[in-house]
């Protein structure tokens, strides 16, 4: 009994179905993502991302109100460097944990995938139409904060005060939220457990990758370009200038040294993309090993 022919998501590229009728791969991950996204966005972890977002903004508002700008309102710049490019990382990192972090490991723990694979839908089609649906849903909180920046910004400095550097940063935030969903789609493929993914992920995302880039610089001396976090100042880079040296060697006062690394703007993008490429790949590898009982 042959499949019956599923209609693509509108907008989508059409893929002609294989000869049993059964829609093509990219057809697959586009339906389960758009279905997929629809349940993010009625569940209680989109409204608590929301709510986390918004708690952020009022935050950050009640400052700029209270030091009347805060400093900030002078320079463009200034502002969004300091309020973009440090408090988007935590919007996307509790994303990637909310959104991505039990992804693929409830569809071991809950079964869920057990049913799912006894349908004709590769598993590749599963993972990468969940993949863009915690993407998707990561935008919508990304695109929340900066909406309550752009906010903040027009009410000190005008209408006009919206500049270009912030969309370079904006594409810049948007490959680190690649990259950083490309890792927790990995964690959560190694995992037949989604609490252990989670936790996995908020532990790694939320401090420790800082704890071991600290600990790779001081105790071994290398730069650490093999962590994610090491990219992140990239994001603020477009307001910076000039931008920090590459090594920076300060004396202490007891005569020892001190060595720091700051990532150049193509070293940045290029740990980024490489993280991207490679945990999304070695993720979907896991889960098509990965066996359901």
């Amino acid at each position: 009994m042959s499949a019956a022919p599923v209609a693509s998501a509108p907008g989508a590229p059409v893929e002609p179905p294989r000869a049993d009728g059964v829609p093509g791969t990219w057809t697959q991950a586009l339906l389960l993502s758009r279905y997929q996204l629809r349940d993010y966005l009625r569940a209680r972890r989109f409204v608590l991302m929301m709510a986390i977002v918004a708690a952020i903004g009022a935050i950050l508002t009640f400052v700029l109100a209270y030091f009347h700008g805060a400093g900030l309102t002078g320079s463009s710049d200034a502002f969004y460097g300091s309020t973009w490019g440090g408090g988007v990382y935590v919007v996307m990192i509790f994303s990637g944990i909310i959104f991505g972090g039990d992804a693929i490991a409830g569809e071991f723990q809950n079964k869920t995938g057990y049913f799912l694979m006894g349908l004709p839908i590769r598993r590749t089609s599963v993972y990468v139409g969940k993949f863009l649906a915690a993407l998707g849903a990561s935008l919508v909180a990304v695109l929340f904060y900066l909406a309550i920046l752009v906010g903040n910004g027009a009410y000190y400095m005008g209408a006009g005060a919206f500049p270009v550097t912030l969309l370079e940063s904006f594409g810049i935030a948007l490959l680190y939220l690649l990259a950083l969903l490309g890792a927790v789609f990995l964690f959560s493929s190694m995992f037949k457990n989604s609490l252990y993914a989670v936790l996995v992920v908020a532990v790694l995302f939320l401090f420790g990758f800082t704890i071991i880039e600290e600990l790779i610089v001081a105790l071994v001396k290398i730069e650490p370009w093999f962590i994610i976090d090491y990219a992140r100042p990239v994001i603020a880079y477009p307001f910076t200038s000039p931008l920090p040296a590459h090594v920076v060697t300060s004396t202490g006062p007891r005569g020892g040294t001190t060595t720091t690394y700051n990532p150049t703007y193509a070293e940045g993008l290029a740990i980024l993309t490489g993280y991207f490429l490679i945990t999304a790949v070695a993720g979907l590898f896991f889960f098509e090993r990965e066996e359901f009982t």
